[in-house]
């Protein structure tokens, strides 16, 4: 979506279209936390690299900026706020990933809170987290909402076509054919921004994994159950080991959860569900007799490294994919980029500012290394999790 705006502004006469193989709102992009974060993830901070990380919270900035804008101007409800975000630890090595992320805010000059026990309880209406941290540079909203609205906003000369899956992708002639089931499209350029799924397309077989991840929301909670929840109205918060819980807490009164990860395929929906649970009550036990109304999954495309599979692969073909988790605000600014790459506008160095994708190894090494490094990862950081 940002990607075709952007294609519009630079060259408005020029016919664009966006093809969806779901429902605007449907796909990934809608089926996260809805954290809009101003500021680089968690992950990706480092505060011996204060200049590249104030460079690129610049541009992540100006992105959410324009997100914010385009909001404000719909009639769709996003449930759009600036409301911050909380980070807990409830182990060791939950404690030592705050403390390095304290460190960075501190050395960029970012403001942000350091809660004890007591105080996340008093916020969160948790005892699960040893310590937080609380940091104002964060929107939280529904993400499928925010998704419908930025799609509702396109100019009319943007066609939108969902439930349209590309079949296939090759050059004919100097140009690009993209089959799909109902007809083809052909094209000078074409910009592919679906993450993962690049790989079914060919593009970036040796650095792109899908992988599957789980939320579970439960029903409008009683106000008695509420008041257990701490004194903040709505709140999110963002784990501090990769396999943690992600945790929402809604303006309607529900609870959500996030956490899960499965290499390449989905998890059977029991298990998904047994495991959202396990995960919810450890935190919250007076829930232990509530149940989710909604449960679903989405796949995010992550890269060996953290960074970036971005650019030009072929003339006249643009990829941007590989989120790492990265989220609504830096996959917008990636698409705005694109376009101006593929537009001959100055960008800026993205393999130098977030990374590059490095290469991963094929099957079957890659999954055995996958389980190796996961079941590493979930030993170290079990209290988190």
């Amino acid at each position: 979506i940002s990607a075709a705006k952007r294609m519009h502004e630079l060259a408005p006469s020029d016919e664009i279209a966006i093809i969806d193989s779901s429902e605007i709102g449907e796909g990934n992009p809608g089926r996260n936390s809805g954290f809009l974060l101003e500021i680089a993830l968690a992950n990706d901070a480092d505060p011996s690299q204060l200049d590249r990380m104030r460079q690129c919270n610049k541009l992540i900035a100006a992105s959410l900026g324009k997100i914010v804008k385009t909001v404000e101007n719909s009639s769709i409800d996003c449930q759009l706020k600036r409301m911050g975000t909380y980070r807990g630890a409830a182990g060791r090595q939950g404690l030592k990933s705050l403390h390095q992320y304290a460190a960075f805010l501190e050395a960029a000059e970012l403001p942000y809170r350091d809660l004890n026990r007591e105080e996340m309880e008093q916020h969160l209406g948790t005892q699960f987290y040893q310590r937080g941290l609380y940091s104002p540079h964060c929107y939280l909203a529904q993400p499928a909402a925010l998704i419908r609205c930025l799609a509702d906003e396109l100019p009319d000369k943007i066609h939108l076509f969902e439930n349209t899956p590309a079949i296939s992708l090759k050059q004919s002639s100097g140009r690009w054919l993209i089959k799909t089931a109902n007809g083809e499209i052909s094209a000078k350029k074409v910009m592919l921004a679906n993450n993962a799924f690049a790989k079914s397309l060919g593009i970036g077989m040796s650095q792109l994994v899908a992988m599957y991840t789980y939320a579970g929301i439960t029903p409008v909670l009683d106000p008695a159950v509420l008041q257990t929840l701490g004194s903040d109205t709505s709140w999110g918060l963002l784990p501090t080991h990769r396999l943690g819980s992600t945790l929402r807490k809604t303006e309607d009164g529900r609870l959500l959860v996030r956490c899960l990860y499965a290499y390449e395929k989905e998890i059977n929906s029991a298990l998904v569900r047994q495991e959202l649970s396990r995960n919810l009550v450890k935190r919250f036990p007076q829930l232990a007799k509530t149940e989710f109304e909604h449960i679903w999954g989405g796949a995010v495309g992550f890269t060996m490294n953290g960074g970036a599979v971005f650019g030009e692969v072929k003339p006249g073909l643009f990829v941007s994919a590989g989120c790492n988790g990265g989220g609504v605000v830096k996959g917008s600014l990636f698409g705005e980029l694109l376009a101006d790459l593929a537009n001959g506008q100055p960008v800026p160095d993205i393999s130098a500012l977030f990374g590059k994708a490095s290469w991963m190894p094929p099957e079957p090494i890659r999954s055995l290394g996958f389980k190796l490094v996961s079941g590493l990862e979930r030993f170290r950081g079990q209290a988190e999790i």
